[in-house]
């Protein structure tokens, strides 16, 4: 038994300074020379990243609105084929008279 408390304590001492020289590396002006050009360039990284992300927010709108431009010129081409199918509905189909004056004339002499 007397094994294990001392491992558990070896293993405890060597874990606090471990722990107490991680902090004075961590902690010293060398290290706070990486963290300082590792955050320039993750800050030079985000720059480019936002160049992007406009560019393509801009593409973005400007294919919306050609989208938009195209259906609503669909549905101006619709309504007007609807409208022209209304007028077509009016006219008999061997003349241009409406229907109404077509079935009141009287037929030619042939």
């Amino acid at each position: 038994m007397d094994i294990f408390k001392y491992k558990k304590l070896g293993i405890f001492a060597g874990g606090a300074l471990f722990g107490t020289a991680g902090l004075k590396l961590l902690g010293s002006n060398d290290a706070k020379k990486v963290y300082t050009h590792c955050t320039a360039a993750f800050l030079r990284a985000k720059d480019c990243v936002m160049k992007v992300v406009t560019t393509i927010q801009e593409n973005a709108g400007d294919v919306l609105a050609e989208a938009r431009q195209i259906n609503e010129e669909r549905a101006a081409r619709e309504e007007a084929k609807r409208n022209a199918g209304m007028e077509e509905d009016a006219f008999c189909g061997e003349c241009d008279e409406p229907e109404e004056a077509a079935e009141t004339a009287e037929p030619e002499a042939e």
